[in-house]
């Protein structure tokens, strides 16, 4: 049983986490850096711990500081949230080495599907469709390009061990090959400390649709699918659940390919599986799992009615689910926007500040999960991200206009936010009847920021 646990993250996150635990009646230790001495998440939770100097490698990225940290407080556990050491098998096998119980699923677990091309191969093992494309890495130009040439352009190249985005090019040609292999393979090498990269045809008309699983090691249950094909640079902006104009049938083989891989891998908490949806085919593949809560969860909580981080929670204290899969159910649309601390008429620059002015939405299917409040201090160091505005209603269409009312009643002054570009996004005619797939925002950016400056 956990009875104390340190939450080794910040922001939206930490909060959430820290009310969870509260709820279940867990102490909750926030390890803070210096410059969050002043957050939210330091002042809800029951006891804090300073892990470092304010940069993240100096704090929320220190492995051993955590350790360290969570000894001297006796934590019984680390929850990770998502984000910094949320996927890094390092960090999990250090926590489990220590004694101490990892939020979260076995460190080999998160270091087989933290590289694509082991992910990819589980997936195959467990009979889940995956997109056309190498078998390993691609360890020279000539094997690169004959594979290209079989598979046709254009053709994505990834980073192995990537995620967020990061290592990842699109080719059109094989004029553009040799550029875009060599600053891939320089981008996951700085960015994720490995080189490795593989090749996988692109689906042009692609949507990102992606399953919620759960599982506490005997038992393995989906909570349904979630939209997010609303990106900019392979970023989610805007989530919901359920994926409209996709056959039921479609999804029921979806969610027993995301059981089928959880099962195959014995995988145990919460964790999402990723598939691209060819809009055109109707064929959907395996893209990714991601082995811990994601942002984009509360949308699934508000369509099912079950709290994902307070049965993680759970799971990792060792309790079995008294839970069938029947009596998950999906009810109604749900749609949540990330709100982030950036100017999108400048490039999306980060914008850090003090909150001036801070007025929240409220009301019937409603929900704010966030770390400001009056008089915050955004720090500069750390990802823009600061807060995500959640609505439920009955059906799609009620959903958007509970989402532009509730814009409306948002009101963050002092820094540069997002938030007139969501307002903006709403009233779009496309978004309002949807689908949209994964490259319609970056061009609906290029003809729409103007109307922001």
């Amino acid at each position: 049983m956990i009875k104390t646990l340190l939450i080794a993250n910040r922001g939206e996150i930490a909060v959430r986490i820290i009310r969870a635990a509260k709820e279940l009646g867990i102490v909750s230790i926030i390890a803070y850096s210096e410059a969050d001495e002043e957050s939210k998440a330091v002042g809800l939770a029951d006891e804090k711990v300073c892990i470092g100097q304010a940069m993240s490698k100096k704090s929320y990225l220190n492995i051993e500081g955590i350790i360290d940290a969570a000894k001297e407080v006796n934590a019984d556990a680390i929850h990770p949230g998502y984000g910094f050491l949320a996927e890094n098998p390092l960090f999990a096998a250090s926590v489990e080495s220590a004694g101490i119980i990892f939020v979260g699923p076995r460190s080999e677990t998160i270091e087989l599907m933290g590289n694509k091309i082991n992910a990819r191969k589980a997936a195959i093992d467990a009979g889940v469709p995956i997109i056309p494309g190498s078998t390993g890495n691609i360890e020279d130009i000539a094997s690169g390009k004959k594979i290209a040439e079989e598979l046709g352009f254009p053709i994505m190249i990834k980073a192995a061990a990537g995620g967020g985005g990061k290592g990842i090019r699109q080719v059109n040609s094989f004029s553009e090959f040799e550029e875009n292999i060599d600053e891939a393979k320089r981008e996951a090498l700085a960015g994720f400390g490995n080189s490795g990269i593989f090749i996988e045809k692109s689906i042009t008309n692609a949507r990102h649709v992606e399953v919620q699983v759960l599982s506490d090691g005997e038992k393995f249950f989906h909570f349904f699918e979630r939209d997010c094909s609303l990106q900019r640079k392979k970023q989610k902006i805007w989530e919901e659940s359920p994926a409209i104009k996709i056959a039921d049938k479609i999804k029921d083989e979806m969610f027993n390919s995301a059981i089928s891989l959880a099962k195959k891998i014995s995988y145990i908490g919460a964790g999402t599986v990723e598939f691209i949806y060819d809009s055109e085919s109707q064929d959907f593949y395996f893209l990714e799992m991601n082995t811990r809560i994601q942002v984009e969860h509360p949308v699934t909580e508000m369509v099912t009615g079950f709290d994902l981080v307070r049965l993680g929670l759970e799971i990792s204290s060792g309790k079995s689910l008294k839970l069938e899969q029947e009596e998950i159910k999906q009810r109604g649309h749900s749609i949540e926007i990330r709100i982030n601390a950036e100017d999108p008429a400048n490039n999306f620059f980060p914008s850090p500040g003090q909150i001036m002015e801070y007025q929240t939405p409220d009301g019937p299917g409603t929900r704010f999960d966030s770390m400001l409040f009056l008089g915050y201090e955004i720090p500069p160091y750390y990802d823009s991200l600061i807060g995500k505005l959640i609505v439920w209603d009955e059906n799609r269409g009620k959903a958007i206009s509970r989402l532009k009312r509730s814009l409306n009643e948002l009101k963050i002054c002092g820094i540069k936010t997002n938030i007139d570009m969501l307002r903006l996004l709403t009233e779009d005619n496309q978004i309002n009847e949807g689908p949209v797939n994964t490259n319609w925002l970056e061009n609906w950016l290029n003809n729409n920021l103007n109307n922001l400056n």
